[in-house]
């Protein structure tokens, strides 16, 4: 019997806000059994004393005991993403796979979840990190029946970060952290986390990576990772997406690259090849198709964009991180037509500098 997956996104008036996907159980759309992750956007900073990440995981960790057995509902991948700068619209997608049957063939999305044991806080951004996160992306493609890489769209991954108290423990076990900038370790970690997938998917020989490299050589990236760290976990939860002949059913997934923060065109493409684009524009009709768009965001290195000068790195009230996501959301929103997005910053190592992956998550089930 072949498996479906469900995606719903529902929309979140709070961090704690779990009335939507309280209806859509109780109404019988969401069969708790099913749920193997919800993604979502809060509306914290995203930086490490972001704990709108940590309330809405509560929150989730709480909805799902009271409808499974407590070692069920730990099973579920938590990905909390920080930050609704702009115009981005605060929601939960849920993603759930049943043996029920329903429309559409094969192949269709499938979904793949993994959970790493504890990340040892001196491993984080370094090499022993990229390895633990490749591992972790093998297990949960073998969990999603997913056996060629290229099938593989989108890689979610939640890092953890380092705190002032988790380098004191590392220093009272005699370890030595990568970094004593608990700012800094969000992107160090984003970063080893991305460059495990790389080498899980085949996009990168592990043998080319180093410590040094990680977090500094910007020509090393995954054009299928998104990872996003917090405060809220010390392990990394790993949701692999992608297409199997193994699953059925109206969903589908593809991704694109954006080579830079307006680079729309990839992503335009992309929804061609999944027939909700014509003559250049997404077709009205088609809008609510769109179940899902999923993206990462980063501010370029070089603090330019097509040549004229950015200042996303220089405001030192705001982390660029913040300015990025929201400008990002605000290029796909236009082409969208709504900006209820799950735009992540910190993209190191995914997609090239400036850039980002963008995964579109579509219904295709007749009108």
């Amino acid at each position: 019997m072949t498996q479906r997956a469900l995606v719903h996104r529902i929309s979140a008036a709070a961090p704690d806000d779990m009335s939507g996907i309280e209806a859509a159980i109780a109404s019988g759309r969401i069969d708790p059994n099913g749920v193997v992750a919800v993604l979502a956007k809060t509306e914290g900073n995203g930086l490490v004393n972001d704990f709108s990440r940590g309330h809405a995981t509560l929150a989730l960790s709480l909805l799902f005991q009271r409808h499974l057995p407590p070692e069920e509902a730990a099973r579920i991948c938590l990905v909390m993403s920080g930050g609704t700068e702009g115009g981005m619209a605060p929601h939960w997608i849920v993603f759930e796979r049943t043996d029920r049957g329903g429309a559409g063939g094969a192949p269709a999305l499938a979904i793949g979840r993994g959970h790493t044991p504890p990340l040892p806080f001196e491993h984080l951004g370094r090499v022993a990190q990229v390895e633990q996160v490749m591992s972790g992306v093998r297990a949960a493609m073998r969990d999603a029946g997913i056996d060629d890489p290229a099938d593989v769209h989108y890689v979610q991954v939640k890092c953890p970060l380092l705190t002032a108290q988790r380098v004191g423990e590392a220093d009272r076990c005699g370890g030595s952290v990568v970094t004593r900038d608990t700012l800094k370790s969000m992107g160090l970690s984003r970063a080893a986390s991305a460059l495990g997938v790389a080498v899980a998917l085949g996009e990168i020989d592990r043998a080319k990576i180093s410590d040094a490299d990680i977090g500094a050589d910007w020509s090393l990236w995954s054009g299928r990772a998104s990872a996003s760290a917090g405060i809220e976990l010390v392990n990394h939860e790993i949701v692999v997406l992608g297409m199997s002949p193994a699953w059925s059913g109206p969903l589908a997934i593809d991704h694109a690259v954006m080579e830079d923060a307006i680079d729309v065109e990839p992503v335009r493409a992309a929804l061609r090849r999944l027939g909700l684009d014509s003559a250049g524009q997404l077709r009205p009709d088609a809008r609510g198709r769109l179940v899902a768009l999923l993206g990462k965001a980063e501010a370029s290195h070089d603090g330019r964009l097509r040549g004229h000068r950015h200042t996303m790195l220089d405001d030192s009230d705001i982390s660029s991180t913040r300015h990025a996501r929201a400008f990002v959301c605000g290029a796909l929103a236009g082409l969208i037509g709504h900006a209820e997005l799950y735009v992540s910053g910190g993209a190191e190592h995914q997609g090239p500098d400036g850039g980002g992956p963008v995964a579109l998550i579509v219904d295709r089930s007749p009108t």
